[in-house]
């Protein structure tokens, strides 16, 4: 993991709400499933469509990449359903005092 990174307020993004952040040059998205937050690479690995562009499905904790359906489990960054077969990195994210901070994770 690399250091933390304060990305923005907690409040920035409701629940049932992502974004799409760039840390240097890497597109992050952040997820609020219920009030609890997500974090993963941006880009599909099937397809590289944005997913912080898909349809969030709160129930199951997962986003529906926009382009081609795939599914990726926001806690785990494993596809759930096809076309894709490989997982998207998952990043650390903590609330800190009303604050998102992000920890990039470097490699599966």
């Amino acid at each position: 993991m690399s250091e933390w990174v304060d990305i923005c307020e907690a409040q920035a993004i409701p629940p049932g709400h992502a974004a799409r952040i760039e840390i240097g040059e890497r597109p992050i998205a952040i997820f609020n499933v219920a009030g609890e937050f997500h974090c993963l690479d941006d880009t599909c690995s099937h397809a590289l469509a944005s997913l912080s562009e898909g349809e969030l499905h709160e129930a199951a904790c997962t986003i529906e990449c926009p382009l081609h359906g795939s599914q990726f489990d926001l806690r785990s960054g494993e596809p759930a359903s096809f076309p894709a077969v490989e997982p998207v990195l998952v990043h650390q994210v903590e609330v800190r005092e009303g604050e998102l901070w992000v920890s990039l994770n470097d490699s599966t």
